[in-house]
């Protein structure tokens, strides 16, 4: 769990897990709501940040997107795509959990 004295801890920008295209040069951002086990992401785009998609329900593993009000009226094979992108940059930044040290075992019998 994070600290809110952390370095960072109170900085939007440290909650960016990164961002993806589309075909008219748009760019989505997506945004975790916690550095540590975040249990939601928003896909953001433009200079405003109009929210796209919230995913909320990520520790439950209980999924639920909720559209903006822009995008609601959007091709469902459109969603779909957003979707799968925004679980590709939100899957792909997270940070590996550290390994136990290497250890050797013997086998008495």
């Amino acid at each position: 769990m994070s600290s809110p004295n952390q370095p960072g801890a109170n900085d939007p920008a440290a909650l960016v897990r990164g961002s993806f295209r589309d075909d008219y040069y748009r760019t989505y951002k997506v945004r975790v709501s916690s550095a540590d086990a975040p249990d939601s992401f928003q896909v953001l785009t433009g200079d405003r940040e109009d929210i796209v998609l919230i995913v909320s329900g990520l520790n439950s593993q209980e999924l639920k997107a909720t559209w903006g009000p822009f995008w609601r009226s959007f091709k469902p094979t459109w969603k779909i795509w957003v979707e799968e992108s925004a679980f590709r940059v939100f899957h792909r930044a997270q940070t590996p959990v550290g390994s136990a040290p290497p250890s050797v075992r013997f086998c008495n019998g």
